[in-house]
């Protein structure tokens, strides 16, 4: 089994992980495993900052020169606006449940109302109907998912999640710029999604030249990471080999996933 880089002996594929609102290295628990040897997962500690530059600063410190990145949600669109910044920086790009589009207007009304209620009032937790909003029904009832979602959130906190909020809620629409983007892109999104519409993630890839687009049919909501971490590792895996020229499967490229949707 090859694990290495070309040209660099004895490592392991480095991705930089940008995690998503009120999140941290936690999101990609599950991920990690279903990745395999061949990988090593470095952690964007994305809640540690406080304002857009910082965020953006902190990816910028912490992901290596020609970085492999990996963004979720928030995590992706600060991937992409880093990516567009520094395009000379990334290698390859993982965007997962984000639209450069940015957020829907419901999902910022929602936002706007959290936050008034924020300042007033002390936080105490992700609520089920947000975890509905978040999760596909059939994992509402996965206490595997749902606890480390709410512990997340309680162990960050107000503060975080203020911040978090406030300094990202203006994202603009980044379309025209996607074909500035000449590196392998991978997007992956699910149908189901209540936060991220599917049909901008279609125009995302129609925009970008070289875009391979992952569109998750079932039991599949917002949380990808959590939610279908083995479906997603089969279609980073593949994604990566293409754009690392490397292998860790014997010598033999892996197949693209069998949900692969490529439009």
């Amino acid at each position: 089994m090859s694990d290495l880089i070309p040209g660099l002996s004895l490592n392991k594929i480095q991705l930089d992980c940008i995690p998503g609102t009120l999140c941290d290295e936690r999101l990609w628990s599950r991920l990690a495993p279903a990745l395999g040897r061949a990988f090593d997962l470095r952690h964007v500690h994305l809640h540690q900052a406080r304002t857009r530059q910082q965020m953006q600063s902190m990816i910028a410190s912490h992901s290596a020169p020609q970085a492999h990145l990996v963004g979720f949600s928030l995590g992706a669109y600060l991937a992409l606006e880093h990516a567009l910044a520094q395009p000379r920086r990334v290698q390859s790009l993982t965007l997962i449940a984000n639209s450069a589009k940015g957020l829907l207007p419901a999902e910022i009304e929602a936002r706007q109302r959290i936050v008034a209620m924020l300042e007033r009032n002390a936080y105490t937790g992700i609520t089920r109907q947000r975890l509905r909003e978040l999760l596909h029904p059939s994992h509402l009832d996965d206490i595997a998912i749902t606890g480390l979602i709410q512990q997340m959130g309680l162990d960050l906190g107000k503060d975080v999640l203020l911040a978090q909020f406030i300094t990202t809620i203006a994202r603009p629409d980044l379309m025209e710029r996607l074909p500035e983007l000449d590196f392998p892109v991978l997007i992956v999104g699910a149908e189901d999604d209540k936060l991220v519409n599917p049909d901008d993630l279609r125009a995302m890839a129609a925009r970008l030249p070289q875009a391979t687009l992952h569109i998750l049919k079932e039991n599949t909501g917002h949380m990808i990471p959590l939610e279908a971490p083995g479906p997603l590792a089969d279609a980073m895996r593949a994604h990566l080999e293409a754009a690392g020229d490397f292998n860790d499967n014997d010598g033999h490229r892996a197949p693209p996933p069998p949900f692969s949707q490529n439009q």
